[in-house]
């Protein structure tokens, strides 16, 4: 039997819709010094998963099998307003610091944050009675110095410095400073490296798992790891049709992602709440339903609207979807929050650790802010989009997800009154976040 197949059945006995109920109505029976234990915090990272190639969400067509995912689904909370920023490198910096990137200067991939900046872990370490140990595995791309993630408070780093590799299979590995060669596939060596670090662990623990796949170079992952069968190698069909192959990236990231999770103890997994979440929107090779200019890099929806499923402790609303806008500069507040930190709100993070457990959470945003050269700005209904060359747009989301047709074009001018009441709305919420 393959490691894909032994996962996918292996993993719904623990994260099924059914059991969690079991788990939550049970928790009058788990040992006393696990109830009261801080819980473990796992954020898993994947890079460049749009919507789009999301199984759960309506949009796209194609869909990859991630029974591992969509078991978190069925066990926890699928969100489908998240906002990102367009490229990976702000995404990153914006969850690890609670700030905007016009405020730490990383507005691009490949931007390097500056070490002066607070780091979420740092912040845990300063602001909690907990003590965390925390490690960040997998993709950094926020320097390229080798020391950079130790100098930003990061406990152990083991990973990719830069934004991608030329190899799944040749690529170098660095670890708390020392860089080697690996050749083992960085899915899997990833994965390895987290399950050793949980396994040491003897306190309550944050890890930050941020895998490389789905990224290009789109390739042929090894066949135990993905569903999309047979499929040739050679460069030539995967330039052709590079799809199934981006698919098979995620489903072998997903496979692995349930090794891992199966490497911990009943009690560890109980008391450990996952966060799942894309960097940016898919690739404009493989994007499906938006135009491929309105892909990853870009602040339409298909660049910037990405996935987040939280599964695991003290996440009540079991197979629900919340629609609340979120910033992913506020995953910082409310991973600190979860590890025991009291402030809700700083620098541009709001938390949102009470949808964790009701839906009816006050403190809801009510704008989402995102940008690159581009910046943009939506409330519940609308969108509005500033360029770099000067030009505006403004589309109705609650009328038109895939954002057509741009309310300021000529055909459709002049604005009915509430369009232009929202508009003016938007640019004046625009004007306070930049001031």
């Amino acid at each position: 039997m393959t490691r894909h197949i032994v996962i996918s059945l292996l993993i719904p006995l623990f994260f099924s819709c059914d059991n969690s109920v079991d788990i939550i109505d049970n928790k009058e029976e788990v040992p006393e010094n696990t109830q009261n234990t801080a819980p473990n915090i796992l954020l898993i990272i994947a890079d460049d998963m749009g919507l789009d190639a999301t199984p759960g969400y309506d949009i796209g067509t194609v869909k990859p099998n991630m029974p591992t995912l969509q078991s978190l689904m069925n066990s926890g909370i699928k969100f489908t307003n998240l906002w990102s920023n367009p490229t990976c490198s702000p995404t990153r910096a914006s969850i690890l610091t609670g700030k905007y990137g016009f405020k730490t200067n990383v507005l691009d991939a490949g931007d390097v944050l500056s070490t002066s900046e607070m780091s979420l872990q740092n912040y845990i370490d300063t602001n909690t009675n907990e003590s965390y140990n925390h490690a960040v595995i997998g993709k950094w791309h926020l320097s390229n110095n080798a020391t950079h993630p130790n100098n930003m408070g990061i406990n152990h780093f083991a990973g990719l410095l830069g934004g991608g590799v030329q190899s799944y299979w040749n690529w170098n590995l660095t670890e708390n400073g020392a860089t080697t060669k690996s050749t083992t596939y960085t899915t899997t060596k990833f994965t390895d490296l987290a399950i050793n670090w949980v396994a040491e662990q003897t306190t309550p623990w944050f890890l930050w798992l941020a895998y490389n796949a789905p990224h290009t170079p789109f390739h042929l992952p090894p066949n135990d790891l993905h569903s999309q069968g047979i499929l040739p190698s050679d460069q030539a069909s995967i330039d052709n049709n590079p799809l199934p192959y981006y698919m098979a990236a995620l489903e072998a990231m997903d496979s692995e992602m349930g090794r891992l999770i199966n490497s911990m103890s009943e009690d560890e997994k109980e008391n450990t709440v996952i966060i799942f979440i894309g960097d940016n929107g898919t690739p404009n090779q493989v994007v499906q339903e938006h135009p491929s200019t309105r892909a990853k890099g870009s602040v339409y929806q298909g660049g910037v609207n990405v996935p987040m499923i939280i599964s695991g402790k003290n996440v009540t609303r079991i197979n629900e979807t919340e629609d609340a806008l979120i910033n992913a500069t506020d995953l910082f507040t409310t991973i600190a929050n979860i590890a025991g930190v009291s402030t809700t709100e700083v620098y541009d993070s709001k938390s949102f650790k009470e949808l964790l457990s009701s839906a009816n959470n006050v403190s809801k945003r009510n704008y989402v802010y995102t940008e690159n050269e581009d910046i943009t700005i939506r409330n519940n209904t609308h969108k509005y989009i500033y360029f770099d060359d000067g030009s505006e747009a403004l589309y109705n989301l609650s009328n038109n997800p895939l954002e057509k047709p741009n309310l300021l074009n000529a055909n459709q001018l002049p604005l009915n009154t509430s369009d232009s009441a929202i508009k003016d709305e938007l640019t004046t919420e625009l004007a306070k976040i930049k001031n």
